[in-house]
């Protein structure tokens, strides 16, 4: 089974801004008044091109096989048994192949997602003589006590940490690592210099 992991805030950000990009472009066609018109959609799809790579492309994907980190311009596919370590900071530190380390674009864990997580982890407050905790049941309590003091990034890196014993254990053989280029990021990039270029022609 496939699981995805991203940054939630980026994502959510980048599909309204989508959706603000596809009404303006709507809004230009229709009042299309040629050298403004086409600066305005060059700006967009500047700024559409690198919410795309920065936003909407990065994900850890945690597959049966494989560990797939996609960041902006590359996406490396990582076989379990390759994987040597894993160190969370504010990345994803994925050690592999004797010593290589990968840094995955998301999840991150920020100074303040860390400090929240410390808060959860801690003991807690006094309610007062007439207010009462909310009970939990079994697997509400195993995922309180899981996720105590971890931000999001730390149970990714558990996730990753997990599948790649697991592989090992099983005796495995370690595929090797392959890092492509993102073409469509490219390509994405290249739609916006179009643009750009066609707005300083007709300038």
């Amino acid at each position: 089974m496939k699981q995805t992991y991203r940054s939630k805030t980026g994502f959510v950000l980048a599909w309204a801004w989508l959706a603000f990009v596809a009404f303006n472009a709507v809004d230009l066609t229709v009042r299309y008044s040629g050298k403004s018109s086409l600066v305005a959609g060059a700006v967009l799809a500047v700024l559409t091109a690198v919410v795309y790579v920065v936003a909407l492309r990065p994900a850890t994907v945690v597959g049966e096989h494989a560990l797939v980190v996609r960041n902006p311009f590359r996406t490396t596919t990582l076989p379990w048994p390759s994987i040597e370590e894993v160190n969370v900071t504010h990345s994803i530190n994925v050690e592999h192949d004797g010593g290589q380390v990968l840094r995955a674009w998301t999840p991150t864990s920020t100074a303040r997602e860390r400090a929240k997580a410390q808060g959860r982890g801690g003991s807690r407050p006094s309610r007062g003589r007439f207010r009462t905790e909310p009970s939990l049941n079994k697997a509400e309590q195993a995922a309180a006590e899981a996720f105590a003091g971890k931000t999001h990034a730390d149970w990714v890196g558990d996730q990753i940490s997990d599948k790649a014993e697991t592989a090992k254990r099983r005796g495995e053989e370690a595929a090797p690592v392959t890092t492509t280029w993102a073409i469509d990021a490219f390509a994405i990039f290249g739609v916006a210099l179009l643009m750009v270029i066609a707005a300083i022609v007709v300038s």
